[in-house]
């Protein structure tokens, strides 16, 4: 796993990372914005303490570890798309932290994910991250699990955001939240 300082990371503010995205798209997942080890790594949710793909090791998600702290490698990158799985953000820049994020910038990222899902299809779509979703999409009193109404013609859930700030979760509940969507997208047995 690379180590990377202070300065190295913060030289990454700002950058973007590609979406993860191919044929026969069935589940994707869906950030808040790429963090600044993520963004150095080109590689999304790779933060050594996030729990995004231990979570959908443990749900049966995907059946072999990915460990995408030093950057995913092309065969991980294949093996998620093969399984039908894509990730994306709502907001491209990177920063250190979500809250750095305006408000404007979330609901600009709602129609970008809006216009996304047209475009790609997927069967389900699953925002991990509640408070950025009720900001993006102006919906204060929505709740985590399946949304009422579809995004684009996907089934859209609000699943909790994997980060190690995210002090709540554990790899097991998240492990519970991930699979629901990941059931009715058909990734999942």
């Amino acid at each position: 796993m690379p180590r990377f300082t202070r300065a190295e990371l913060e030289s990454f503010r700002g950058a973007e990372v590609p979406d993860l995205l191919g044929p026969g798209l069935r589940l994707l997942f869906v950030g808040i914005n790429p963090g600044l080890w993520t963004a150095a790594t080109s590689t999304h949710f790779a933060h050594p303490v996030n729990r995004f793909y231990p979570a959908l090791l443990e749900a049966g998600v995907i059946d072999r570890r990915i460990d995408p702290a030093a950057g995913m490698t092309e065969e991980d990158r294949d093996y998620l798309r093969a399984r039908g799985i894509g990730i994306t953000n709502l907001v491209r820049r990177a920063t250190a932290r979500a809250d750095e994020l305006t408000r404007e910038e979330l609901r600009e990222g709602a129609t970008a994910l809006t216009g996304l899902v047209e475009a790609q299809h997927p069967r389900v779509v699953a925002v991990a991250g509640i408070t950025a979703y009720r900001q993006a999409f102006a919906l204060p009193r929505a709740v985590v699990g399946e949304q009422p109404e579809p995004l684009a013609g996907a089934r859209l859930w609000v699943v909790p955001n994997p980060s190690g700030l995210n002090a709540h979760h554990t790899v097991a509940t998240l492990a519970e939240a991930y699979a629901e969507p990941a059931r009715a997208a058909g990734v999942l047995g």
